[in-house]
C-alpha cells in the first residue's frame, strides 16, 4: 500500500507516473478496492497540494527575469481563473492541465481547505472511476 501512496503522491507531481496502472495491479493481485481507493485518492491529493504550495512560494520570485511567466501571463492567469471560478480544479485529474491548474491554484492563494476540498473530490471520483473500470475491464484476467 505504500507503494501506490508514493506512485500517486509522485504522479500528482510535475513528475510523470501511472497510479492508475499501479492500482488496477493492486487491485487484480486481490486488495480491497475500498482501502485501495482511499490510499491512491490520499496520496495523490497530498501531490496535488504539493503543486498548490509550489505556487504560493513561487509567486515570491515572480518579479525576477528568470522567472517562467510575465507579469502579464500572470494577469491573464488570473482572469481566466477567476471567470473559470474555484470548481475548475475538478479538472485536476486530467493529464497536461491538472498540474498546472493546481500550481494556479497556489499562485492565486486559494484558501487551503477549499484546495483540499476540491482537488480531494477530483482525485477520489478519478480512483473511483479507475477502480469501477478494473471491475467491469479487467475482472475476467485477474
Amino acid at each position: 500500500m505504500l507503494s501506490l501512496f508514493l506512485v500517486a503522491l509522485a504522479s500528482a507531481t510535475l513528475l510523470p507516473g501511472g497510479s492508475e496502472i499501479w492500482l488496477a495491479r493492486l487491485w487484480c493481485s486481490g486488495e480491497p478496492a475500498l482501502l485501495l481507493w482511499a490510499v491512491a485518492s490520499a496520496g495523490n491529493t497530498l501531490g496535488s497540494l504539493v503543486n498548490v504550495g509550489l505556487g504560493r512560494y513561487a509567486r515570491h520570485f515572480q518579479e525576477r527575469r528568470w522567472f517562467p511567466v510575465s507579469q502579464q501571463g500572470l494577469v491573464q492567469a488570473e482572469r481566466w481563473y477567476r471567470r473559470a471560478g474555484e470548481w475548475s480544479l475538478l479538472a485536476c485529474w486530467a493529464p497536461l492541465v491538472g498540474d498546472p491548474l493546481t500550481v494556479l491554484a497556489g499562485v492565486l492563494r486559494l484558501p487551503w481547505w477549499r484546495a483540499i476540498l476540491w482537488i480531494s473530490v477530483a482525485k477520489g471520483t478519478r480512483y473511483a472511476l479507475v477502480l469501477w473500470l478494473a471491475e467491469a475491464w479487467l475482472a475476467p484476467w485477474c
